[in-house]
């Protein structure tokens, strides 16, 4: 089983650590590359005018630290990416109260698509940045394209395992996995037999789903026996695809 995760926008910034080295990261030497060439863009760009790297990062005034933040990630401390990543997906996940048993398992479990470094593991040292999957930047061009062209090759054949996908669309253009064995993960309100999304709640159950597959002893070997004991913690409809090029849905129905 794989449980794909989007990064968050919020991150908690090590206060110390060892510096970037992308070496060390899941998936080297193949991506290493390429995130050296979206690094090095991010970095210049947030040396640069500062209008110009707000305008691209897409950032609001009150966000404008941010660039700060980029301009310094080849020098910034480093710590495990699920201890980086913050917001509230991760809050319901509750990496740190995982059992140690747990985490050791999550390293092939659970795979984070960032913009910034392509996939990581839990473990892959990082530094807080800002970056989105749908920036553009400058000689790298729009990332989710440009990741997709990387991660097909060096993700090929995680994909033969039941694979829970819990990626905005966004983070989801970068790597498709095979739809047959690929479940999305979705989250409804419903209310007076209406259902809608809600974006808080979507990201807080999706975090909940994450922790309670994480800690089952028992990996599920299909996209029914995923459904099957999430059902056990959640009301659940498994959505069988339309087509062969359709994925599986998980729904997650809140009352």
């Amino acid at each position: 089983m794989l449980i794909l995760l989007p990064p968050s926008e919020g991150k908690s910034a090590p206060a110390k650590g060892k510096r970037l080295a992308l070496s060390t990261l899941a998936f080297a030497p193949g991506l290493s590359d390429p995130r050296s060439r979206v690094l090095e863009s991010l970095v210049k760009l947030a040396r640069g005018p500062q209008k110009k790297a707000s305008d691209t990062l897409g950032l609001t005034p009150g966000l404008a630290g941010e660039i700060k933040v980029d301009s310094e990630l080849m020098s910034a401390p480093c710590a495990p990416a699920l201890e980086v990543y913050s917001g509230v997906l991760y809050e319901a996940l509750g990496w740190s109260s995982l059992p140690t048993p747990v985490r050791k398992r999550a390293e092939d479990q659970l795979l984070v698509i960032s913009a910034l470094f392509g996939a990581l593991r839990p473990s892959d040292a990082i530094p807080a940045y800002r970056l989105s999957m749908d920036v553009t930047l400058p000689r790298v061009g729009g990332l989710s394209a440009f990741w997709k062209k990387h991660l097909s090759v060096a993700l090929a054949g995680l994909d033969s395992a039941p694979v829970i996908d819990m990626r905005s669309q966004t983070y989801a253009i970068a790597w498709v996995p095979n739809p047959t064995n690929t479940a999305q993960v979705r989250v409804f309100l419903e209310k007076n037999g209406k259902r809608s999304v809600v974006s808080h709640m979507a990201k807080l159950t999706r975090g909940e789903v994450a922790r309670e597959l994480l800690l089952q002893t028992k990996v599920p070997t299909s996209i029914t026996g995923v459904a099957k004991v999430l059902s056990k913690q959640f009301e659940v409809e498994h959505v069988l695809p339309s087509n062969a090029k359709k994925p599986h849905y998980l729904d997650i129905i809140i009352r």
